[in-house]
């Protein structure tokens, strides 16, 4: 078998689908590429069991076959090469592989392609939405970064998505704080439906989509979700586990209220956590009618830090000790140049909203405080 492709056509693909690729040592074909012929479309594909990936591309190619490829010599390969046309000859018996480049060539093993994991593909059935690729990344950013590391509550280290009629609500939490984006007007050709997304299969999403309009199919079963756009497909196993109930924790009586702008409050929470505690990271907010005062100390070694911006503040002043770095995470995720902070005691999660609204989406997180020193 042979076929000719270009060499930065051919890395583009590679880097799309690498990420996919394990650190499995007792299956050491996880750590190859699939290289699969059909016609003229070579389809690479990469997976660690739990997550794969696969992309196409257009070639030269005498027949059809498929070969499995060692991944790392391949991408370091082609990373040194400049653009040109490659031509591979495999050797079907023994899998050795051969690349003629303009001035070189170059050999290497390969394995059986019809020894890599065979990957789950999406059967015929009506569970089914469309979300613009741009409203798809907005979705994942605006949530990833509250997902639990703990492997000890593996609901909470992967994205619930949540469908109904023609919206999506995507939640994260890690117990100490809680997103919730919602996206209306989407194509759904389902019921409605929940499932838990792992945060890998996010981030290798996020990477290779496109900051365009270009839809994005996302078909499920009970066991996986499968995403395409364009010429890339990911599979990825949902998380066989229980989603908190959040709509439980959400605070329905916050009745003190704080307007702020998003960059000051974001800049002096970065300035005044330098001096916070290294463990507990703690940042004071002293909230009086049109002033926020930030605090921070570390008794340990005599650091301590003050600020004072302005604000709009409704209700009786009050102090609240939060985690800082999750603090500027949260305030992170909004674009807006002004948020809400809604708060009820000392003691109790605070809400974080956007002063204004957007079409066709909505975003509501809150955080933990932790308990003055």
């Amino acid at each position: 078998m042979q076929f000719t492709v270009s060499s930065s056509a051919l890395l583009k693909q590679l880097q799309n689908v690498g990420g996919a690729i394990g650190n499995n040592s007792t299956l050491p074909i996880l750590g190859d590429f699939l290289f699969s012929i059909d016609g003229s479309t070579l389809t690479i594909s990469a997976t660690d069991l739990e997550t794969s990936m696969s992309a196409s591309i257009v070639v030269n190619a005498d027949r059809d076959g498929s070969i499995a490829v060692p991944a790392k010599i391949m991408l370091d390969m082609l990373k040194a090469l400049p653009e040109q046309p490659l031509l591979f000859r495999v050797n079907e018996d023994s899998f050795a592989i051969e690349i003629q480049t303009l001035n070189g060539q170059y050999k290497l093993s390969g394995e059986d392609g019809n020894d890599f994991p065979r990957i789950p593909e999406a059967t015929n059935n009506d569970n089914s939405i469309s979300i613009p690729a741009y409203a798809l990344t907005n979705a994942i950013n605006k949530t990833i970064f509250a997902v639990s590391h703990d492997e000890l509550r593996p609901a909470m280290t992967g994205v619930f998505f949540e469908i109904a009629d023609n919206q999506i609500n995507f939640v994260a939490t890690d117990a100490h704080r809680l997103v919730k984006y919602t996206l209306s007007d989407i194509e759904n050709t389902g019921d409605a439906a929940s499932f838990i997304v792992p945060k890998k299969a996010l981030n290798l999403l996020k990477s290779a989509l496109p900051s365009t309009e270009i839809l994005v199919s996302v078909s499920y079963d009970r066991s996986n979700a499968f995403f395409s756009f364009g010429d890339i497909h990911l599979v990825c196993r949902l998380i066989d586990a229980r989603f908190p109930d959040y709509n439980a924790v959400i605070p329905k009586n916050n009745d003190k209220k704080l307007a702020i702008n998003r960059n000051e409050f974001q800049n002096s929470l970065r300035r005044i956590s330098i001096f916070s505690n290294r463990t507990t990271y703690q940042v004071v907010l002293r909230m009086t009618e049109e002033q926020l005062t930030l605090t921070a100390q570390d008794i340990d070694y005599s650091n301590e830090a003050s600020e004072k911006i302005p604000c709009e503040y409704s209700g009786e002043p009050m102090d609240i000790g939060f985690n800082a770095r999750l603090l500027i995470e949260m305030v992170n995720s909004f674009n807006n140049d002004d948020i809400t902070i809604e708060f009820s005691t000392p003691g109790r999660a605070a809400v974080m909203l956007p002063s204004e609204t957007t079409p066709n989406e909505e975003i509501f997180t809150l955080i933990m405080p932790i308990m003055l020193n």
